[in-house]
């Protein structure tokens, strides 16, 4: 296949067509079932997009935090979390309240 789409439009298209095709057609106890599925298609092609190395990025940046350090331990944690959230629930990745 020539210049067949990369897997983030594919899940795209797929999150596309349970909102805005099937959704409206589906009775409403489907309804939900249909954005839960639109949903997990657009974090998985937020973690595709956010490479392989994701996982092992957070685990070194985890294992580099000094014995005792809580400071430091503290802010690997809010990246980590920063990064989860980017994925899973993007813009709630950015809040800065306390």
């Amino acid at each position: 296949m020539q210049n067949r789409p990369a897997a983030a439009e594919l899940l795209d298209s797929l999150a596309e067509l349970l909102e805005e095709t099937l959704l409206p057609a589906l009775p409403a106890g489907l309804q939900h079932k249909a954005r839960v599925g639109a949903n997990l298609a657009r974090i998985v092609r937020r973690e595709i997009e956010s490479g392989p190395d994701a996982v092992q990025r957070e685990r070194e940046l985890l294992a580099a935090v000094a014995e005792g350090d809580d400071e430091q331990l503290w802010e690997a944690l809010v990246s980590v979390v920063r990064a989860d959230l980017a994925i899973a629930k993007p813009g709630y990745d950015a809040w800065t309240g306390e």
